[in-house]
Formats: C-alpha cells, structure tokens, sequence
C-alpha cells in the first residue's frame, strides 16, 4: 500500500545538487542543499514545521490557535502552510521593504499580514518587537493559544537543522564531506547543521558565507566583535546581534565576508547553464562556497544551502530596472 503523504510529510528530505560549474572551477565537488523544493520553496519550511511541533508537544496550541511571527517572509509563508494543514490561524507582521512576491503569496495562504516600516532592531517599531506585542495581546483574546514563534530565539530553531538538514547531508554524502557553509539569517540553518556534522567528523570545516551591512563575519572572524558596513540586496539574511541561537553556533572555522558583486552572477549562471533559479541568499551561500574551497583545495566535497526559489524575487534580482538603480550589473540575457 502507498504511503499516505500529506503537504507536511513532503518537508524536508530535499536533494543534493551537483553545482557543476563551481565545480570544475574550484576542483571540488560542490552541491548544493534544494531546499527550494520545499513546499513553500524555502528552507523555512523546516523550522515553522519544528517550531509548531515542539509548541504541541508543550500543549501550547489547540485546534484554532494563533501563531503569530516577525518575519522577512519564508518563515512566515512556512508557518502559515503548516498552520493551515494544521488548523491553526496566522498571524504574520514584516517590514514593508521585502518583496511584493512573499508579501502576496502570504496573502494567497490566508495570513493575515500586517506591514511596518523596515527600521532598526533597536528601534522599538522594529517588526520584530510588533510581533512580540501583538502576540501578547492576541493571547488575552483566546482559549486556544498562541504561539509566538519567536524564530529568531527559539531553540526549536536549531533543533529543526540538527534532526533533519544536517543528518540528511550526513547520509546523502554517506559520511564523505570535507565543508559546510552558509549564511546566517537567524543561525538556526548553521547552527543546527554545524554542531550535527561535527559531532559526526570534528575534521569537517565550517564557513559562515556574511553579506556587507551583517555583523556575523567580524563576530566569528574577530572573536565575538559585533561590526558590520556597507549593506547587501539580499533579503532574510544579515544579523547585527548575538541572539541565544548564535550562541549556540560554537563550531564555527573560517568566516567570509561576501559582497554582492560577486555573489549575484553566481545565480544568473545557474538560469541559464543549469536551470536552477535563486534567491540572494542562495548567491551568497554559493559565493562562500567558492571561498571554502579555496580555502581547503582541490579534491574536497563542499555543500551549501540553496534557500529559496528566485520567482520570490521577479520585481528585484530579476528586474533590471532595479538592478541599475543598486548598480548591479544587468545578466545579459535579462537585457
């Protein structure tokens, strides 16, 4: 008999990709993580899932529950496809600079989304302290609980890329890796797949791949000082503080600071000579990819995550009216 599949049982487990042009320029054997062909194209999809597991094991959600998140918007795309799948209701607040493509597929899922102005963390208006308000208030309103998801200090975090993203590598390279690398956006993504891999092979290295405008590359490059310039068009990506995950975050080799110039024809190459379309965090994790393999040589199996699928971003990495007005060069076939 077929197993019974449902929208939820098709998270994770996702393919290793053979990156073939980076590939024969590095000597390495380079793949990439597709998580973009998680049901809601993104790696996110793994923690919302984890996330509302741990909250009913804790008997925090009921039948009709809230989940309410500060999101750029994957998690909160995630959080509302297994909330509906669960019967819970969403609730999602984000900056209002992100891309009109997440905002409206959150729209299409029946969150209900609240946008606020793109301001700092430490700026009490940041989506991030709205979430956390809203779902104080939303929990005096109901008997069926709610959920703050909380992916930025929530351990479940970690706990979703330590049980599944990081033993799933394990096995799909049956054991046979040399390095890790990825971008941190909330850390629970390296984090998890770090402390996983090295508790299997301590030989393994570990990259953080940090945009400009982040902090992660000078905390793990220049013991633990928060400093960060410039700025990146990368979205999801790019913390400026220690959060509880960071600190967690202790198997950490080599960091490199990646600027957008260099990431970007990463991905444009993969449309049109492997046909495999990214978002900016994607380029960023590839473009760290070619560092850490530099860094090892020749002759090593490097992975990386691929996060999400680039139709999330047709109104700016693939629109060249936006490409030259942040003076990135425009691929030739978008011309």
């Amino acid at each position: 008999m077929t197993k019974h599949r449902t929208i939820i049982s098709e998270i994770g487990n996702t393919p290793l990709i053979k990156l073939k042009k980076i590939s024969e320029l590095t000597g390495c054997d380079i793949y990439g993580k597709a998580e973009f062909l998680n049901p809601g194209q993104s790696i996110k999809d793994r923690t919302a899932l984890k996330i509302i597991e741990e909250a009913e094991l804790r008997k925090d959600l009921t039948k009709g529950g809230l989940i309410v998140e500060g999101t750029a918007g994957n998690t909160g795309i995630g959080l509302s496809i297994v909330a509906n799948a669960k019967g819970y209701k969403t609730k999602i607040i984000i900056p209002n600079t992100q891309s009109e493509e997440k905002k409206s597929t959150l729209r299409s899922y029946g969150a209900e989304l609240i946008e606020v102005p793109a301001v700092p963390f430490s700026d009490d208006k940041n989506y991030q302290h709205v979430a956390r308000r809203i779902a104080e208030e939303e929990t005096k309103k109901t008997n069926n609980g709610v959920l703050f998801a909380d992916q930025w200090n929530n351990l479940d975090n970690i706990k979703a890329h330590y049980e599944g993203t990081g033993p799933e590598i394990w096995n799909d390279t049956n054991g046979k890796l040399d390095g890790f690398v990825c971008s941190i956006g909330t850390g629970g993504t390296i984090t998890g797949i770090s402390n996983y891999l090295k508790e299997k092979n301590q030989n393994i290295k570990i990259a953080v791949a940090d945009p400009h405008g982040a902090s992660m590359y000078n905390y793990f490059k220049n013991n633990n000082v928060i400093a960060s310039s410039g700025n990146s068009i990368s979205e999801g990506i790019g913390l400026g503080r220690v959060t509880p995950i960071i600190k967690e975050a202790i198997n950490i080799d080599f960091s490199y600071l990646i600027d957008d110039h260099i990431a970007l024809p990463y991905i444009y190459d993969l449309v049109i000579n492997e046909g495999i379309m990214l978002g900016g965090s994607s380029a960023i994790n590839i473009a760290g990819a070619v560092e850490l393999a530099k860094e090892l040589g020749p002759g090593n199996t490097i992975v990386t995550i691929l996060c999400d699928n680039g139709n999330r971003y047709q109104s700016k990495l693939f629109n060249p009216s936006y490409l030259i007005e942040k003076g990135i060069s425009v691929p030739e076939w978008l011309t």
